[in-house]
């Protein structure tokens, strides 16, 4: 079986659908245009599925090579036979490829080895053939060494033996890890002051079954130095199941000296090596999982639906330093600057009020946006206090990244004269207007929307992260005419030099034609074919141009439009969109000859040109008052939007300056194996309080009323 087919039986798709998928990327095609326009010739796959046949295919492309070299290397010794080759081909991981090549190995300076050089390879073979007629001492003299130290270097020889068998490493993995547990407990003289780790003190949990999360947690406490992680197995149970496969003749004389050796090899060679693979695989498994679930709240936080055509003010909370004010337009244009100081120490309170209502007054404003750190609650009371009455809605935005994206160099390069807190304000408001615009300028990693993500593979991280960003911008497209550089960089196909032909273009007049970007310096015919799908031109000349139509399939959609009696002229209209509502896509591709997916899109589009998917959403919670935990009492019903999803719950904003927890256990009458399955980041829930700490400032939530008992 090929590589095309093995990848074929494992994700349960077709072998012209991999095909396809990989001859298109050979051509240079990205991702996102094949997952949209090249739905005919991949079956309609999605970009998740693309992106994992082209790393599937990329690792067994390379376990090929690796069984290829590892094959040869094994020949070149004149050692190899059917029997090995057959199952090096038939290897599914690189690890088990390396236990086979293992016996074959060019070895560093071992005990074994010393042993071998010695000349009592001849000894071991014996010991291993089992006699029973003699006694030890006779069969280890003659080697040039007392009998006991040959004797202990032909047991290192076995030792080493036993331990390249790839065989006994895969039957006492299995073991381990069908059986095996994880144990942590606090090291000696370790201190843990905030006892973040206080529940792996002494915490034990099958290794089949141990949670991703509570794997990485004891990977961080270990590393930190505060736990001592292991293994915990039956020993007594492997050494008899290697005993009674190694051991042929059990009245033998030398089978107590065979025990010895097998005893050295798993403690010596076996166990160490075995343990570290376990806890690499399963480390990866956790990552992975990690990673994932940081690309799901990514996705639904970049999701989140835009505030449309509303004047914002950003408010950037502090102290001593002032809060940070930034009127922006609908456009996310800034109107103008200003700081106040409500708060201590100087709490000029009714200045602040005044400043903050003539604001309003002038430009309008309707929606306050307030940074949810440092000053946050004392900030909303004040917000809250002078707008009372007004009409004016404010809102808790989360500030993660904001502070980073403000001290960058796209920040300086956009606002040189603000300083860092003036920017930050900015970017708190325009996370309100349009929080996919604002948040692609930011590192994925510091949103602050993932698990463990210190403690992932950073390099892998980062890739997952940046395909999840590609995936939503063009999911949604851009306004060639109004979208930032920082957006443009993830549409499909641009490069710097593309974007900088685009801005450069604009700089003298908007485009009106998605012709006019084929002329531009940069856009070859595979540039312009990748991208030009993705950018809009909403004012155009051609009312085609604002549609997520490929301009390859104009021609196409004339036929149509003439098929079905219509003109492009009453694009929009009701008659028209009902023409294309009640039209059979399958007898029209027969008619038009053309594939149902292209076309089906192409219906799809001509009745919501542009639609961007986030206006389906529910929309922000906005309030008018605030909330303390003092107001809070157990079973009240509260609205909140989900913030963060981990493994364990999800972290909803109620309104209050630290967001309440939903236990998975208070998630669903229903056993729920993972919290994404019933909430994702942004989503707006109703949800129950089950327990208030006021020491701690904590809520516990429930979506489930009846749930609603104090912890």
């Amino acid at each position: 079986m090929n590589n095309i087919d093995v990848l074929a039986k494992n994700m349960g798709i077709k072998t012209s659908q991999i095909e396809a998928v990989l001859k298109l990327l050979e051509e240079g095609a990205t991702i996102p245009f094949i997952a949209r326009y090249r739905k005919e010739a991949t079956g309609s796959l999605d970009e998740e599925q693309i992106r994992t046949i082209e790393k599937e295919y990329t690792y067994l492309e390379n376990l090929l090579k690796r069984k290829e070299d590892v094959i040869r290397l094994i020949e070149e010794k004149d050692l190899m036979t059917d029997e090995l080759k057959a199952q090096i081909l038939a290897c599914e991981k690189l690890s088990e490829v390396e236990d086979l090549y293992r016996p074959f190995k060019e070895k560093k300076k071992t005990k074994a080895s010393e042993a071998i050089k010695m000349g009592l390879e001849p000894l071991a073979k014996k010991i291993m053939s089992f006699p029973t007629k003699g006694d030890l001492e006779n069969l280890s003299t003659g080697y040039n060494c007392e009998p006991t130290k040959a004797i202990e270097g032909a047991k290192y020889i076995i030792a080493e033996w036993i331990s390249d068998n790839a065989y006994y490493r895969k039957i006492i993995k299995q073991e381990i890890f069908k059986n095996g547990h994880f144990h942590s407990k606090l090291k000696k003289n370790a201190t843990d002051e905030k006892k973040v780790y206080q529940i792996y003190y002494d915490f034990d949990e099958p290794i089949k079954y141990a949670r991703h999360y509570r794997i990485l947690a004891m990977n961080r406490g270990e590393k930190e130095g505060v736990l001592s992680v292991s293994l915990e197995f039956d020993k007594e149970y492997i050494l008899e199941m290697l005993k009674n496969k190694i051991i042929k003749n059990k009245d033998s004389f030398v089978v107590p000296t065979v025990v010895e050796a097998i005893e050295d090899s798993l403690k010596r060679l076996i166990y160490p090596s075995v343990e570290r693979e376990i806890r690499a695989e399963k480390t990866e498994d956790a990552e992975q999982k990690a990673i994932v679930t940081f690309q799901e709240n990514l996705e639904h936080l970049l999701m989140t639906k835009p505030i449309k055509d509303k004047v914002v003010l950003g408010f950037d909370p502090a102290f001593r330093t002032g809060c940070k004010l930034a009127v922006l337009n609908p456009y996310g244009n800034v109107l103008e600057i200003a700081t106040i100081y409500p708060h201590e120490p100087k709490k000029e309170v009714e200045k602040s009020a005044e400043t903050l209502k003539k604001l309003i007054d002038k430009y309008k404003v309707q929606i306050i946006a307030i940074g949810n750190g440092t000053a946050s609650r004392e900030s909303e009371a004040f917000v809250a206090s002078t707008i009372k009455g007004s009409g004016v809605l404010y809102n808790l935005v989360s500030e993660a990244g904001a502070s980073v994206y403000s001290a960058s160099p796209l920040a300086i390069a956009e606002f040189p004269d603000l300083t860092v807190e003036k920017r930050s304000a900015i970017s708190i408001g325009r996370r309100v207007q349009d929080p996919l615009s604002e948040l692609v300028k930011i590192d994925p990693k510091s949103i602050g929307v993932g698990e463990y993500q210190h403690d992932v593979n950073q390099k892998e991280l980062g890739e997952a992260l940046d395909f999840t960003v590609s995936k939503i911008v063009n999911e949604i497209g851009v306004n060639i005419n109004t979208a930032s550089s920082s957006i443009l960089k993830h549409i499909s196909g641009l490069t710097k030099k593309t974007i900088d032909s685009i801005l450069k273009f604009r700089e003298k007049k908007p485009f009106t034609s998605r012709e006019e970007v084929k002329e531009l310096s940069g856009f070859s015919d595979k540039v312009y074919e990748q991208s030009i799908g993705f950018l809009r031109i909403v004012d155009g000349s051609n009312v085609l141009d604002k549609t997520r139509i490929h301009p390859e399939s104009y021609p196409l959609v004339y036929k149509l439009l003439k098929e079905l009696n219509l003109d492009l002229k009453d694009f929009g209209t009701s008659s028209f969109n009902e023409a294309l509502s009640t039209c059979s896509v399958n007898e029209l591709s027969r008619n038009l000859s053309t594939d149902t997916y292209t076309l089906q899109d192409i219906v799809d589009e001509l009745q919501n040109p542009g639609m961007d998917y986030r206006d389906k959403l529910d929309d922000v919670v906005l309030k008018s008052d605030v909330l303390t935990i003092n107001d809070l009492k157990l079973g009240m019903e509260l609205t909140g939007t989900v913030r963060n999803v981990t493994s364990f719950g999800a972290f909803v904003d109620i309104g209050l300056h630290d967001d309440g927890l939903v236990h998975i256990s208070k998630m669903s009458k229903s056993f729920v194996k993972n919290p994404s399955d019933i909430v994702s980041v942004g989503d707006i829930v109703k949800v129950y309080v089950c327990g208030i700490d006021l020491e701690k400032e904590k809520v516990q939530l429930s979506m489930l009323k009846e749930k609603c008992t104090e912890f």
